[in-house]
């Protein structure tokens, strides 16, 4: 493809490659740096000038360095004289801040949709957003892309008793999320009604539908300390669910995670590699990982010919 760009920050060099690879392209030189105060330094190491240019980078790992080296690549690249510059952030930071829950909080989501403006970027391409009101947040072109289609192809080829599954939603607002897999599957959804006493701590979970003598699959955009999902994998275990799946689209999986998942009842944690899990995969065994290179290779191809995104979803050769 001509006139194209593509850099990859720090964050997931793995993905950035395959990405590139799919579309045929080498990545674009970019030499990041800090100084020893830790500024970060970026240096674009070829013309951008009239380019249209992608930079893949994700909110995981040091998720505030990572931000702030993806908001000087953008403005490096404008300022070089680029046609159009795309964030493409497959896991979006600072997502769960996305609305004034308490007194004096902060919609740090909103935040983060403002310094990306104002670093100069034209359009923004995510996946799974926790929320999405986010894309309202920007005053520029926002694709939410899903890892539905890639969830589903995993399902089919790697549960044999999914026409006899549950889907399930850990709380009320992954609802619309499971429905919708639950649909294409012709299988029964359920969800868990949870209550938090504070970030990271459920209190107390109530499971809404049935999944005794069936393989329950809990389905989740994410999972950071995986209290959650660990406790509703024991609910649907006392409610005589025979075997238990995870599929989460961002693994963030910190802390305590892997501890939880190598203790819980879990067949798989399968989660996309929007967020590196080498290491994660290292220390547990039960951690699968979905590659979503091919949905945002096909998305930047359309972006760039000028074709539609949402066909995409129904036609991405899987």
């Amino acid at each position: 493809m001509p006139n194209i760009k593509i850099f990859s920050g720090s964050s997931n060099l793995d993905l950035s490659q395959k990405i590139a690879d799919r579309l045929g392209l080498e990545l674009a030189k970019v030499l990041t740096t800090k100084f020893s105060n830790q500024e970060i330094c970026v240096e674009i190491g070829e013309s951008v000038r009239g380019e249209d240019v992608y930079i893949v980078q994700s909110g995981c790992g040091e998720i505030n360095d990572n931000l702030m080296e993806l908001l000087i690549m953008i403005n490096a690249c404008k300022m070089a004289s680029a046609s159009r510059v795309t964030a493409i952030i497959p896991c979006f930071p600072y997502a769960r801040q996305d609305k004034k829950d308490k007194s004096r909080a902060p919609i740090s989501a909103k935040l983060v949709a403002n310094m990306l403006s104002v670093a100069g970027a034209d359009h923004i391409i995510t996946m799974d957003l926790h929320a999405s009101q986010i894309q309202g947040f920007f005053d520029i072109p926002v694709d939410n892309l899903y890892a539905e289609p890639a969830v589903l192809k995993w399902i089919r080829e790697n549960i044999s008793e999914w026409r006899d599954c549950t889907v399930v939603s850990p709380d009320a607002g992954g609802a619309k999320r499971v429905t919708s897999i639950a649909d294409q599957l012709n299988v029964d959804f359920a969800l868990i009604h949870k209550d938090r006493k504070k970030a990271n701590e459920v209190d107390r979970m109530l499971l809404v539908g049935d999944v005794k003598d069936r393989v329950a699959i809990l389905v989740d955009d994410m999972a950071d300390t995986c209290g959650t999902i660990c406790h509703a994998a024991d609910k649907l275990l006392a409610a005589g669910a025979t075997r238990i799946y995870a599929i989460l689209t961002h693994g963030i999986l910190s802390g305590p995670a892997i501890y939880r998942i190598n203790n819980a009842c879990f067949e798989a944690v399968v989660v996309t590699n929007t967020i590196p899990q080498e290491d994660n995969m290292r220390h547990c065994p039960k951690v699968q990982v979905i590659d979503i290179s091919i949905i945002l290779a096909e998305a930047i191809r359309r972006i760039h010919n000028g074709e539609s995104v949402s066909y995409l979803f129904s036609h991405v050769p899987l």
